[in-house]
């Protein structure tokens, strides 16, 4: 409807994954690399995980269109089916005639068969299956004894898995350990960048025949980044809403508030104003307002995206209410508290100054320095928040300390937005084992070593780190791994009294959590950039732990 107001040749923000408008990030690069890396390698399986939206089916088919002319593709786009299923459908994709009633020794001759007849005439043959996470154990472990078809030199079949971050936590899973060694490539796509996401925004303008300055305002394409979280198919949805919105009210530039009214149409979380904001949309967004520039104003608006305080975190000790409810950290000496300030117990904080530079070591040697086994990195991770494991599963023994251990897969501006020494999990023949990253710069990650710092460039930790990082973060008292819907405990009581005294209002004295914190703690999320599900997880616990100004150390800044 506006792509024609605009002089668009069709509408740039369709969710269909059309190739044409793939975006090639820094990361959607990677991903097509690892792919055309996969089937030129021989077998096995490849495998490509993302969040939903981020776009693994469009770099999907953009891989499909370069893919050799001599290699026969099936695609399984649907596969919530089991094994015998499956067998007749791979079957069907490769013009394989099997019945309907075939079984699967019927159907795997076949298919070995064909597979043997088309080696033979120099012919490959790749199998991709879209939302492989629908895959249940059973189908999976199928899908592997198909890599047992091959001859002396080669395997004659070649599989693509590719779907959500659950799919990554099956192959991890003690049951598919065999169909996890034949792995020769994953990669796990993360959302963009909000500098990313103009380019993005611009890219498909461009792609549908715009050339002038964006219909985008700058605050309404800062307002579509928080929104979106940077998911490439958030994005679509919000920009198409927004322009229809300019389009009918006759305008041709979007404005941060028809971004906003955008994600309510689209999304429908911020049309719902929780209770404990008084009065009309107009006041409780002023509220909102003042809110934001006292958090701006004491240093505490930092996350994610955003520089870390001025000055290091105070120590426990010193917060007083603001605090309450936290455990204070344990004692270790000094000398085993690598990276740590004297005298806070609190790791070298953002903004704290620039820590000067560790002797310049050539890369391959400063990875020597720095490379530790997970247990061993676990340990002084654990060091900088003032904790010693003691003996058995490290994050075990130090839930015991109230000190938490957080996995997930990241990507390097994530890293920079969760300001916190993480331990990277590093992948190679140079590389295998694990990393303390203390400090980040624009070109260069500051790793734990074993005299000391040492300096190692991105382009090398790029090459070796696919994402996988532990860190840490302190729970408040009686904190039991999750806190459930009317729930109360001394760990829900701490989080209502942060969140009061965020939002300058007094702390309840008794707190449950029931349907009005759940509002008021999507609207600090909200506020804070995090994903406003209302549940209080680990990253938000981090957030509110930061508003409390409860001491955890810091990346480094560096000069």
């Amino acid at each position: 409807m506006y792509a024609k107001s605009l002089g668009l040749k069709q509408e740039p923000f369709s969710i269909a994954p059309d190739p044409r408008y793939l975006f090639m990030s820094e990361r959607h690069r990677e991903a097509l690399a690892h792919l055309l890396y996969g089937i030129k390698s021989g077998g096995g399986f490849v495998l490509l995980t993302g969040e939903i939206g981020a776009g693994k089916t469009t770099v999907c088919r953009c891989f499909m269109e370069q893919i050799p002319k001599r290699c026969n593709v099936a695609y399984i786009f649907n596969p919530k089916l089991n094994a015998i299923e499956l067998l007749q459908s791979v079957c069907k994709e490769f013009g394989i005639a099997v019945g309907s009633e075939a079984s699967a020794k019927q159907c795997v001759d076949a298919l070995n068969e064909f597979l043997l007849r088309t080696h033979g005439v120099g012919q490959n043959n790749l199998l991709i299956i879209d939302e492989a996470q629908n895959l249940s154990a059973e189908v999976l472990e199928q899908l592997r004894l198909l890599t047992n078809l091959e001859t002396h030199e080669r395997k004659l079949l070649q599989i693509v898995l590719i779907g959500q971050p659950e799919l990554r936590d099956m192959v991890a899973s003690p049951a598919l350990e065999q169909l996890a060694q034949r792995v020769i490539a994953r990669y796990h796509l993360g959302a963009l960048t909000e500098e990313e996401t103009r380019q993005y925004v611009r890219h498909r303008l461009a792609v549908a025949g715009w050339n002038a300055p964006l219909p985008f305002d700058r605050m309404a394409l800062v307002r579509i980044y928080k929104l979106s979280r940077g998911v490439p198919r958030r994005i679509n949805l919000l920009c198409d809403r927004a322009l229809l919105g300019a389009y009918a009210k006759g305008q041709r530039k979007v404005d941060e508030a028809m971004a906003k009214q955008a994600g309510e149409e689209v999304f429908g979380v911020a049309s719902q104003r929780p209770a404990w904001l008084p009065g009309p949309p107009w006041v409780a967004w002023a509220v909102v307002g003042a809110l934001a520039a006292s958090l701006v104003a004491l240093g505490l608006w930092a996350w994610p995206g955003r520089p870390g305080p001025s000055a290091a975190a105070p120590p426990v000790a010193q917060v007083g209410s603001a605090s309450q409810g936290m455990p204070a950290p344990a004692k270790v000496p000094e000398a085993a508290r690598p990276g740590l300030d004297a005298g806070t117990g609190a790791g070298t904080g953002a903004g704290a100054g620039a820590v000067a530079a560790p002797p310049a070591l050539e890369p391959r040697l400063a990875l020597q320095q720095a490379l530790r086994d997970e247990r061993a990195g676990t340990h002084e991770l654990a060091a900088l928040w003032g904790a010693v494991p003691a003996e058995g599963e490290p994050c075990a023994a130090l839930q015991r300390q109230g000190l938490w251990c957080h996995r997930a897969t990241l990507n390097l501006s994530q890293l920079r937005q969760l300001d916190r020494p993480v331990l990277l999990k590093l992948q190679g023949s140079e590389a295998d084992g694990s990393v303390l990253l203390l400090g980040l710069s624009g070109q260069r990650a500051r790793l734990a070593g074993a005299q000391g710092p040492v300096d190692w460039p991105l382009v090398h930790l790029a090459q070796h780190w696919r994402g996988e990082m532990l860190t840490m973060w302190r729970a408040p008292n009686g904190y039991a791994g999750t806190m459930a819907p009317g729930s109360r405990s001394p760990a829900v009581a701490w989080v209502a009294g942060t969140l009061a005294r965020a939002a300058s209002q007094p702390a309840p004295a008794q707190a449950r959590f029931d349907a009005a914190m759940k509002a008021q703690l999507q609207s600090y999320q909200v506020l804070h950039g995090l994903q406003p599900d209302g549940v209080a997880g680990a990253t938000t616990l981090m957030q509110l732990n930061r508003s409390a100004g409860v001491a955890e150390p810091r990346l480094q800044s560096m000069p």
